[in-house]
């Protein structure tokens, strides 16, 4: 049985390697990045903004928006229902802030039906877009951006070759709570899978832009229908036209959090069982390297106080789990700093990180195995208050909508 312990802890230490070497190109390529110069040609974009609900910092989540260092643009909000506790904030918004550089609209589209409510909501706005829009760019409602965020995100999706540019969310607190700690470390693995391969990078909704040109020949209209996911079925356009998926640093935008750990774990098993359905080898590779990361690290705590002090078992046993803590630690620090330098102005709250993102960063495969597992049982999902069948990639059923 020592033997197969053995085994497993080989391939969990060359893992451990990969992922830290990893964290290195990926601390590299965002220095290199959030130095380079933002575009000066700067063509006429159209933001779309999802809303339902108010989330925390919502109203200065919309002031964002409009404070963008950019030429000309619009943006267009689009709710589902005229009197969603959103509604309110975003006309006194447009109001306060609208200008002839930045014009805004809200949009009222009509209940979903197949699709995601936030897929309704694009699909209704889409051809309310300014005919001189060249960049169509996507926000969610929770995530704050920097002002440099639609020019970032504009000169790399027009780039030649390029069919989308990403940016990605980081979970941030004003008070320590060990679910927000936890949901942050979680989607900080996820945020560092990103990076200089254009080839596995992947599209992240919340902050996302595609040429309008783009658009239309991708088909991701046709991609949307009947789904649930807009960022995966973007994603899948991209890659089955054969072209790359730019990670744009400066793109990266704060979301504030305040989680418990029952508020994690349905956030963090929604996005796996989501997952599932899009991307089912990623799904599989998930789950079976979390639960290599925890049966190795167990079972090295069991041979460590079951072994003679300082026989080679107990050695062998410690080493691995010294190993593998190290290099864990070791990515998730290098990954702390390097957004650091993304999201520079929330350096205070980042700072404030270090230990739960070092520490709990043993745990977060520990979730993402009973993510895994339930994305096994079940794709049925509760998101922004409607209740979804997940069946496919291309067959959403609604189970409730919100009342």
């Amino acid at each position: 049985m020592i033997y197969v312990y053995y085994f497993f802890a080989a391939i969990l230490i060359w893992l451990s390697l990969k992922a830290f070497r990893s964290g290195i190109d990926y601390a590299r390529f965002i220095r290199e990045r959030v130095a380079a110069p933002v575009a000066e040609e700067q063509h006429f974009a159209t933001i779309f903004a999802p809303c339902r609900g108010v989330d925390p910092g919502f109203s200065e989540n919309l002031e964002r928006l409009f404070l963008q260092e950019y030429r000309e643009y619009e943006i267009i909000f689009i709710v589902d229902d005229e009197k969603d506790e959103a509604v309110q904030p975003i006309v006194k918004a447009i109001a306060k802030f609208a200008n002839p550089r930045v014009s805004a609209k809200l949009l009222v589209a009509p209940k979903a039906k197949g699709t995601s409510q936030k897929i309704a909501n694009l699909l209704h706005a889409i051809p309310h877009a300014d005919e001189r829009s060249v960049v169509f760019a996507f926000v969610d409602s929770d995530a704050r951006t920097g002002s440099a965020w639609l020019a970032s995100l504009s000169k790399a999706a027009l780039e030649a070759g390029v069919g989308a540019a990403t940016g990605y969310r980081w979970l941030v607190s004003e008070r320590w709570r060990l679910g927000s700690a936890l949901a942050s470390v979680w989607n900080a693995s996820v945020a560092s899978a990103l990076g200089r391969n254009t080839k596995t990078n992947f599209c992240w909704g919340g902050s996302m832009a595609v040429s309008r040109t783009n658009f239309e020949k991708l088909g991701v209209r046709e991609h949307w229908q009947g789904a649930l996911s807009d960022d995966f079925a973007v994603t899948r356009a991209v890659r089955n036209a054969g072209l790359a998926i730019e990670f744009v640093p400066c793109a990266m935008c704060a979301s504030l959090e305040d989680r418990t750990i029952r508020d994690m774990l349905e956030f963090t098993t929604r996005q796996m069982k989501i997952t599932r359905v899009y991307s089912p080898g990623l799904w599989i590779m998930s789950m079976i390297g979390s639960a290599v990361f925890c049966g190795v690290l167990l079972a090295s705590v069991c041979i460590v106080f079951a072994s003679e002090p300082f026989s080679v078992q107990f050695a062998l046993a410690l080493g691995v789990f010294v190993a593998v803590a190290g290099l864990t630690a070791g990515k998730a620090l290098m990954r702390l700093n390097a957004v650091r330098l993304s999201l520079a102005e929330y350096d205070t709250l980042l700072r404030m990180q270090f230990l739960s993102q070092t520490a709990l960063s043993f745990l977060t495969p520990v979730v993402f195995l009973v993510n895994s597992i339930a994305a096994l049982l079940s794709r049925r999902i509760a998101w922004r208050g409607t209740i979804y069948e997940l069946n496919s990639p291309s067959e959403t059923v609604i189970i409730r909508e919100k009342r």
